[in-house]
């Protein structure tokens, strides 16, 4: 229990008598009434001020940006069950002064509905739901409230046992309806989180999408009360962005003839930069593409037909994760986030940060962002374009002299104003030069004046400010060849003891000794950066993961290539004897 949790009265949902009753009375269409409050109506029960707009165009602009509480109701079984404290009203106050306008509340009802018919929900659970998405209200922000990881816990087997699995489907947004139908139209319903379809053809997974956004469809409506002109959130298969099955989503749109339905798909990047595979260590021409084409899909495919778009997952799957080495660089993920803000505004969607909890974006225990200087960058990105450079450090090898050393500067139309140093304006013509506005070159001498003694690692940060935006930070890195020790191990876990000397771990090439892949993703040659091996840069060593370890072929030598981002690269040798493994370091080519 969050002891910050100020005392709020519980609103108390129907009996569960009542609220199966409710249930029967909409599934024959009878629970409409005259007498029951409009859409709206019911705001000043929920403690919300907003003024939703008419068109639910303008009702989804309002709710930019927006906000996950990730892990926590949709946590199995319980809300605290994946490691966040339970959400109080504190939260929500922090997260609308924060500047947030909406939250997507995920709510998994797998562990609190029967898998029987008639499928009840529990009554507490509900309540403990309403509270929630109360709070929410109460602080003047939208919330999208959906049917989460029960897509993949039984709403996936929909294909097989058909029948039994969209009665099931039905009978939760039957009752969902009815505890939230009085609710103000600043609560918003998702059909169901990223749907996939077991042993399905493509054929029949379109249709069994349709199937389930119809009905879901169907049931809010004629639940009546405030749910008859409610904005519904109607999702692609996986909340997939591809042109396909967004066209199968409009399809369906269309059909309907509702004013008041939203479109949603998620974004989490370029698949091989999001978690580092396959070679993408930088947010380089494929990311960017990858992210331009999405976001222009979106507005082509909806917002240009006048159908709004909640982007109801937007981050890297790997990044942040403070539990963990970072697996994407961050100056190379400021760049995403940078650029997936402007992305935003071009297409004229919404986007709701998906924040996994307290080991990420925001601590739910302290109620504070865990990197300020991150967050200042996503917020940044809501409203102006910001300046970046090619990448956020200069190397400098510590066995050469100092040489000059150059980034290129992406302006995103600002206008470069100066290098500073702390409180010290670096001087133009001395310090460093301005070749066509965006090639930056340091100066040997600046270098060696900021490099101080040389030390391993960061020697100096640098900003370089721009007309508008925030400044970009530049590392000044000291670092010479990494040196791989040998090592012995098991499956479980190999350690390879690193001198690091100030570089950075970016990828792992594994290959056989015939030039195949080696590795669990065979179809690369980079591995996946933590799942497959990990730094430990505090204690000087690199961990080759069991699910690499354990994929490796008997007998036979691989060899790895460790990438780091000063450019080095270093070649290693493994091999795997029943659950032993040996490591052994290749030395250097002179």
């Amino acid at each position: 229990m969050d002891i910050r949790q100020p005392a709020h009265h519980r609103r108390r949902g129907p009996g569960r008598l009542a609220g199966l009753l409710m249930a029967l009375l909409v599934v024959l269409g009878l629970s409409g009434s005259t007498a029951l409050a409009s859409p709206g109506a019911t705001a000043q029960q929920a403690g919300s001020t907003v003024k939703v707009p008419a068109r639910a165009m303008d009702a989804v602009a309002a709710m930019q940006p927006s906000w996950n509480l990730g892990n926590t109701l949709d946590a199995i079984p319980d809300e605290t069950s994946w490691g966040n404290p339970k959400a109080g009203r504190e939260l929500f106050k922090t997260l609308r002064a924060e500047g947030f306008r909406s939250v997507r509340i995920p709510v998994t009802w797998s562990a609190h509905q029967s898998a029987t018919a008639p499928y009840a929900v529990d009554d507490a659970y509900v309540n403990r739901v309403k509270q929630v998405v109360d709070w929410a209200q109460a602080e003047n922000l939208y919330v999208v409230l959906n049917v989460h990881h029960d897509s993949w816990q039984w709403i996936s087997k929909i294909s097989s046992d058909h029948d039994k699995v969209l009665a099931r489907y039905d009978a939760l947004w039957t009752q969902i309806s009815a505890a939230f139908r009085d609710e103000p139209r600043t609560l918003l319903f998702e059909s169901v989180n990223e749907p996939g379809f077991d042993d399905a053809t493509a054929a029949q997974k379109t249709q069994l999408m349709n199937e389930l956004n119809t009905s879901f469809h169907k049931i809010v409506r004629a639940s009546g009360g405030g749910n008859k002109g409610r904005l519904l959130v109607l999702t692609t298969q996986g909340g997939t962005p591809s042109q396909v099955l967004m066209d199968d989503l409009y399809t369906t749109i269309k059909s309907l003839h509702d004013s008041n339905l939203v479109a949603t798909v998620h974004y989490y990047s370029w698949y091989p930069f999001s978690v580092n595979i396959a070679g993408g260590t930088h947010y380089d021409e494929a990311a960017q593409s990858d992210l331009n084409d999405a976001f222009a899909r979106m507005r082509d495919t909806f917002v240009a037909r006048g159908i709004p778009v909640y982007v109801g997952e937007l981050g890297l799957l790997g990044y942040p994760d403070h539990n963990h080495p970072s697996r994407v660089e961050r100056g190379e993920a400021l760049k995403y986030y940078e650029h997936v803000g402007h992305a935003t505004r071009l297409a004229g969607v919404t986007t709701a940060l998906w924040d996994p909890g307290t080991w990420a974006y925001l601590n739910r225990e302290t109620l504070k962002w865990t990197d300020p200087a991150l967050m200042a960058w996503i917020k940044s990105s809501w409203t102006i374009r910001s300046a970046t450079a090619s990448f956020d450090k200069v190397f400098l090898e510590k066995k050469e002299p100092i040489t000059a050393k150059g980034v290129t500067l992406n302006l995103n139309g600002t206008t470069f104003r100066g290098l500073w140093h702390g409180e010290t304006k670096l001087v133009e013509g001395r310090d460093y030069t301005l070749f066509d506005k965006t090639r930056l070159i340091l100066s040997a001498g600046a270098l060696t004046r900021l490099s101080g003694d040389r030390d391993y690692g960061v020697n100096a940060t640098l900003q370089a400010r721009f007309s508008r935006g925030l400044p970009w930070q530049i590392e000044v890195v000291t670092y010479d060849e990494p040196v791989l020790s040998d090592a012995t191990g098991n499956t479980d876990a190999l350690t390879i003891p690193t001198q690091y000397k100030g570089d950075v771990l970016a990828a792992m090439e594994a290959r056989y000794g015939d030039g195949s892949n080696a590795g669990p993703k065979d179809w690369t040659v980079y591995q996946e950066f933590n799942a497959t091996f990990s730094p430990d840069y505090p204690n000087g060593a690199i961990i080759l993961q069991p699910e690499f370890l354990k994929s490796l072929r008997d007998g036979e030598l691989v060899t790895l290539t460790f990438n780091f981002y000063s450019g080095k690269k270093v070649m290693y040798h493994v091999k795997k004897s029943g659950d032993s493994v040996t490591g052994t370091h290749v030395p250097p080519i002179s």
